[in-house]
């Protein structure tokens, strides 16, 4: 297999910051951004955050076509082009004094992140660099860990300097200067690495075996399911459990260092299959749920093993199906794949906020604890359907 050398420290440090500012001008945006939105236009919250699950849908939708594009193009093109389209969704949404064309910018912006987040980047780098590329992962991740510690206090300094209107329109302009020339410099040009066939597109249930793609799909949808929920309810959840809002506000500050304190010791036990890094972050946020559910008193312990599973979880969907496929046809399964995890994180607020309004926070949290459990029997499995070492792609 021809594979060129990994990425240098410089490329991977390149690419992590702009997956920050991708990350930072779509995916995290709302959650500084939604309060200014629903002052000025009067617009019902429920909508405003409607909007950012129009956009994870269509991300969602269209993730295997970006799947299938980095297949044949090599994705530098698609990526580099990603900041162009999301900035036009943010000028669209700067200029938005109706609800019907906010909720167009943001299937423009769902567009763009189909195109340059990280299901897109890890398709590329596997297609590009195959096993090779577990170790710029990795580093990439470490390096976007910081995003929400840099880009909410920065989005919230924008807007008030600037107004939620003229962040978008900041926001538009960083993400043209800088996408395209990062991505330029990071993924230079070069001839394909692996050459996929038109007709192979057609034929992807050759390339992974049903019940393992199924199980990869179910991992990583509830995994994703479970964060987002968390992401949205931690604050309510935590106050539900007897912390003040105060304590609630300390606790969840402790999940970003040590998601990136997690990355740091998957560097060091990175030769190991990913299936084991799997089996600890599934293993942690089940146990860190589990703790808060049954003992909330031990919420700080909670939230640092909670923490630390969701850090992994991000290096996990990059690495476990490099481990399992070849790397021709990586980027068609990863998009394959994160379909149906992107349509469920879409659906979790509406879902999740009904559960919690009808049937209460310890409700909530039980059935987060009983998804994280069947999450873990899930890769228990996974792991007794894997092939043997000598047929892995690694």
């Amino acid at each position: 297999m021809n594979q060129k050398n990994k990425p240098g420290a410089a490329a991977i440090i390149t690419l992590g910051f702009v997956q920050i500012l991708s990350w930072g001008g779509s995916f995290y945006l709302m959650a500084v951004m939604a309060d200014p939105i629903v002052a000025e236009t009067g617009w019902s919250q429920q909508w405003v955050y409607g909007a950012l699950s129009t956009g994870i849908l269509v991300s969602g939708l269209l993730a295997p076509l970006s799947g299938r594009i980095i297949a044949k193009t090599g994705g530098r093109l698609l990526l580099a082009s990603s900041g162009a389209v999301m900035a036009l969704g943010l000028v669209l949404m700067g200029l938005s004094h109706t609800l019907a064309l906010f909720l167009g910018a943001w299937m423009i912006i769902g567009t763009g992140m189909a195109m340059g987040l990280y299901d897109a980047l890890f398709a590329t780098l596997g297609t590009r660099y195959g096993s090779q590329a577990r170790s710029a992962i990795t580093g990439i991740t470490l390096i976007s860990g910081f995003c929400t510690p840099l880009v909410w206090p920065g989005t919230a300094l924008l807007i008030h300097w600037l107004g939620w209107r003229g962040t978008c329109f900041a926001l538009a302009a960083m993400l043209v200067l800088c996408v395209l020339p990062a991505y330029c410099y990071a993924l230079p040009q070069s001839k394909p690495i692996h050459t996929i066939k038109p007709q192979s597109l057609l034929q992807n249930d050759a390339d992974i075996a049903p019940m393992l793609f199924w199980l990869l799909c179910a991992i990583f949808t509830l995994a994703s399911v479970i964060m987002t929920a968390i992401s949205v309810q931690l604050i309510s959840l935590l106050q539900a459990s007897g912390h003040s809002l105060t304590s609630a506000l300390a606790l969840s500050a402790i999940l970003g260092p040590c998601q990136v304190a997690s990355r740091l010791v998957d560097i060091a036990f990175k030769r190991g299959h990913p299936i084991w890094t799997t089996f600890f972050s599934v293993g942690l946020v089940a146990t860190g749920l589990l703790l808060l559910f049954f003992f909330p008193q031990l919420a700080l312990l909670s939230m640092v093993l909670y923490g630390a599973g969701n850090g992994l979880r991000a290096i996990v969907r990059g690495t476990l199906p490099l481990a399992m496929v070849k790397p021709e046809v990586y980027a068609i399964v990863v998009g394959r794949m994160a379909r149906p995890a992107l349509i469920g994180q879409a659906l979790t607020p509406l879902v999740g906020g009904y559960v919690f309004e009808t049937m209460g926070a310890p409700a909530t949290l039980g059935l987060l604890c009983v998804l994280a459990i069947i999450n873990v029997l899930l890769v228990i499995i996974l792991k007794q359907k894997l092939p043997t070492p000598s047929a892995a792609f690694s």
